[in-house]
C-alpha cells in the first residue's frame, strides 16, 4: 500500500505539474496576443491622430499592423491545432509524396524568408529522386516551418545558418535540420517537447512562442507513425531531427 500511496503521490504531482504549466501557457497566450493588439491599436491611433503625417509614415504604419495582424492569426491558428490536438481532431489528408519534389518546394520557400532575415541556408538531399511517404503535405510543411521558426527565434549570431538534410535510412528517410543559434540548455533537453514547456520563462515577446510549437511538431509526427528527436549544445547550435517511413509498393502487394 505504500507503493500505491507512492504513485498516487506522484501521480498527483504530475497533474498539479500540468496544471502549472498549462496555466502559464495561457498567461502566456493571452500574453502573447495582447502585445501585437496594442502595437496594431497604438500605430492605428497614429494615423487616427495624424502622427503619421507623410505618405511614408502612413505606410510604415499600415505595413507594422498588418505584420502584427499576422503575429496575432498565427498564435490563434496554433492555440486552435492545439485545441484539436487534445482531443486527438487534427485533420489529416494522407497522400503519397515524392520526397525530392516536396522538400525542394519546400526549402524554396523557407529560403527566400531566411534570405530576408540575413539568414544562410544550405540544402541537401541524399533520397533518390523515386522515394515516396505517406504524409500529410500541409502538416509536414507546419513541422518544418515551426522547427526552422524556432531556430530564427533563438539565433545570435552574426552569420547565422540553418542547414536541411534529408537523408535515406533503410526503411526510413530522416529528416536534419541544424543551425548555429544559441543552444538548449542540457537541464531543458527532456522537456523541449513537452506541452506548454518554455525553457526560458522570461522570454518577451521579441522571440515570441507560445510554448506549444514542439509538441504539435511531436505529435504530428507521430500521428504519421514517425518520431522526433533533438541534439543541442548550449552557445553552438541545434539539431532537429525526425524520421518518415518510406512508401513501398510491395506493402500493397502483400494486403492483396
Amino acid at each position: 500500500s505504500s507503493v500505491m500511496c507512492l504513485l498516487g503521490f506522484r501521480f498527483g504531482r504530475d497533474i498539479e505539474k500540468e496544471a502549472e504549466r498549462q496555466q502559464t501557457f495561457f498567461q502566456n497566450a493571452s500574453h502573447e496576443l495582447k502585445t501585437p493588439l496594442m502595437a496594431i491599436q497604438g500605430y492605428a491611433e497614429g494615423i487616427l491622430d495624424g502622427v503619421a503625417n507623410t505618405p511614408e509614415k502612413v505606410d510604415k504604419y499600415v505595413r507594422t499592423i498588418y505584420n502584427k495582424a499576422n503575429d496575432m492569426d498565427k498564435l490563434i491558428n496554433e492555440l486552435t491545432l492545439y485545441s484539436k490536438i487534445d482531443t486527438n481532431r487534427i485533420p489529416y489528408n494522407f497522400a503519397k509524396i515524392n520526397v525530392t519534389d516536396y522538400f525542394n518546394d519546400c526549402v524554396e520557400e523557407i529560403g527566400l524568408d531566411l534570405e530576408a532575415k540575413n539568414i544562410r541556408l544550405s540544402y541537401e538531399n541524399h533520397v533518390d529522386s523515386n522515394v515516396l511517404i505517406i504524409a500529410d503535405p500541409e502538416q509536414i510543411r507546419r513541422v518544418i516551418n515551426n522547427i526552422v521558426g524556432n531556430s530564427v527565434k533563438y539565433m545570435n549570431k552574426t552569420q547565422s545558418y540553418i542547414d536541411i538534410r534529408i537523408n535515406d535510412v533503410g526503411d526510413f528517410i530522416q529528416v536534419e535540420i541544424e543551425d548555429n543559434g544559441r543552444g538548449i540548455n542540457q537541464r531543458d533537453m527532456p522537456y523541449i517537447f513537452d506541452r506548454f514547456y518554455r525553457a526560458d520563462a522570461s522570454r518577451n515577446s521579441a522571440t515570441g512562442g507560445s510554448g506549444i510549437g514542439l509538441s504539435i511538431v511531436k505529435k504530428i509526427i507521430e500521428d504519421h507513425g514517425g518520431k522526433i528527436w533533438a541534439t543541442s549544445k548550449e552557445g553552438d547550435g541545434t539539431t532537429m531531427f525526425f524520421v518518415i517511413r518510406k512508401y513501398q509498393e510491395t506493402q500493397d502487394m502483400n494486403r492483396q
